[in-house]
């Protein structure tokens, strides 16, 4: 595997679109057709050849950002999907189409190109059974080593009675490390544990206090998501689900969701209801980075008396404000395919006076965050300097969110793909060059600020919107059929980073493939470079930095 930063792309770009014809050129005999992914165009090749024709997209075109693996199986193929863009413009988009067949499912693996295709493929394996050629870890990631079958294909016997023996835990590098100045052991954390965020068990490996090696273990929060809204109808069962996923910022989930059906079906959705939505995404938003901010700091310094229970403070401001939007507190379920459920609560007077309120109290609150964290010197000290994430290495594990701007990468789904009013709005994207511990914090912390933009000025576009125009739905058919084998990947700018979703339509009111792209997944995937040469407490601090949020990793 290489890391290091590819060629500058020659000229498949032309007047902001991907030249496809010029991608076709450049694959040349690997190319063996050509399909249409709702203006995504996608080249079909040989199962043997992935490499070849991911390192040419990469370091020839440009695509840097492997976003998503998609694996399906049909009634005569298995397939997988790799749908690539660019950091720097994330408009340009190219999908790679791998068919295999049903009697030897087997392709070459794509993670010495995209180090995060790993962890991608062993999810490929574990779920619908395709194997992947030259993998160095071809095991389940999601379920049990001794797990009979797989969840995803069409043969598989969800009645059948699964034994699941527990392995014994071994030291991964006990037979090549040991020296005579080496005391190697491996040290379970998690899966029960306040430091790992959740069900996470992190399979560790000390020389003394020094992380030697990390194997993230996921899969103790795995509720079959996109089984289930396989099952769902477009219309109105799936959207209940996607507040399960990442369960503190809940309207960008519900926006990943709308906006990939609402292209599939195109569906046009009024101006007045796509400034509500942008303006609950980004409450949504500051609900996740105060949580992050608050735990961050118990982590690190064992805060709960202060900055924990002020995060907990003005998250609970928050909670508040969406409540009286949408009727709950945590499962909001507040848009609608087309638009939202409802308007501004009335008197819509006194909403704005609650939320103007707010956002003129919290330059003062994010001041206290700084004089009690980040201006801390044991903070300071745990912080600065560790948990490093170079950029480069950021973008090979698909990195996104937060965790990316804070190693400098100027990447945001909101700004780089417009969707919602975010264009119509004055806002910044935040970066930091440290690429540490600190700099997520700050991002995170400067990001709230710029929330409280956007949100002001959707108030002041609520507030001066003619009443007879506040159209909060679109006439939307009662049930949604897209046309057969209409597939579309579309993503938005969760609170940990890029959130997408890949649908298949089978001409029914269901899809026949629903495959979400967790930016949580990838961003604990990079834990290993953040920890490894660092001490078991800095490991700690790089983990909480990472924001993860175990309903969205595992899904």
């Amino acid at each position: 595997m290489s890391l290091e930063e590819p060629r500058q792309p020659d000229s498949y770009v032309a007047e902001g679109t991907v030249d496809y014809d010029a991608i076709e050129e450049l694959l040349g005999e690997h190319v063996l057709g050509r399909e249409t992914h709702s203006g995504t165009e996608a080249f079909v090749i040989r199962p043997d050849e992935v490499q070849d024709v991911l390192f040419a997209l990469r370091d020839e075109a440009g695509f840097d950002h492997l976003s998503l693996l998609v694996p399906q199986e049909y009634e005569d193929r298995y397939e997988s999907i790799y749908y690539l863009t660019k950091y720097e413009d994330r408009t340009q988009e190219v999908g790679v189409v791998v068919p295999t067949p049903r009697d030897n499912p087997v392709s070459q693996t794509a993670e010495p190109v995209y180090r995060t295709a790993d962890w991608h493929e062993r999810e490929a394996y574990d779920l619908v059974g395709i194997r992947y050629e030259g993998h160095p870890d071809m095991r389940r990631i999601l379920l049990p080593e001794t797990w009979q079958g797989h969840p995803l294909s069409r043969d598989y016997d969800q009645d059948r009675p699964q034994i699941v023996t527990l392995a014994e835990h071994q030291n991964p590098i006990a037979d090549d490390y040991h020296d005579a100045e080496s005391d190697t052991m491996f040290l379970n954390i998690g899966p029960h544990h306040p430091a790992t965020h959740g069900v996470l068990h992190l399979k560790t490996v000390l020389d003394g206090e020094q992380v030697v090696d990390v194997e993230p273990d996921i899969g103790y929060l795995h509720r079959c998501e996109e089984q289930m809204a396989q099952q769902g109808t477009y219309r109105h069962q799936i959207m209940p689900y996607p507040d399960r996923w990442d369960y503190s910022s809940q309207p960008t989930n519900e926006y990943a969701y709308a906006r990939v059906i609402e292209d599939l079906a195109d569906v046009e959705v009024p101006e007045y209801a796509k400034i509500l939505r942008t303006m609950s995404c980004e409450f949504g938003r500051m609900m996740g980075h105060f949580l992050a901010v608050g735990t961050f700091a118990l982590d690190i310094y064992g805060d709960f008396t202060a900055t924990f229970m002020y995060a907990m403070r003005d998250r609970e401001k928050v909670q508040n404000i969406l409540e009286d939007l949408t009727g709950q507190r945590m499962m909001l379920n507040y848009f609608r395919v087309g638009g939202v459920v409802w308007d501004l609560p009335e008197p819509r007077e006194e909403f704005f006076e609650k939320v103007r309120d707010f956002l003129e109290e919290l330059p003062v609150a994010v001041q206290e965050y700084h004089d009690l964290v980040s201006s801390n010197e044991i903070f300071q000290t745990r912080t600065i300097g560790t948990g490093i994430l170079d950029p480069e290495v950021a973008k090979q594990y698909g990195v996104t969110g937060p965790v990316a701007r804070g190693s400098g990468i100027d990447y945001d789904v909101r700004r780089d793909d417009p969707y919602g009013y975010y264009e119509e709005l004055d806002w910044d994207v935040i970066t930091e060059d440290g690429g540490d511990n600190f700099s997520r914090f700050m991002v995170r912390m400067q990001e709230v600020e710029q929330s409280a933009r956007i949100i002001e000025q959707c108030i002041d576009l609520l507030e001066d919107w003619p009443e007879d125009e506040r159209e909060i739905q679109a006439n939307v058919p009662r049930t949604l059929r897209p046309d057969p084998d209409a597939e579309i990947y579309r993503a938005v700018e969760g609170a940990k980073g890029e959130l997408g979703i890949y649908m298949r339509s089978d001409g029914t009111d269901s899809p026949a493939r629903f495959k979400i792209r967790s930016p949580c997944f990838h961003n604990l995937h990079a834990l290993g470079e953040m920890a490894e040469g660092e001490y078991l407490a800095d490991m700690i601090a790089a983990l909480g930095s990472l924001d993860i949020i175990l309903g969205e990793v595992d899904r």
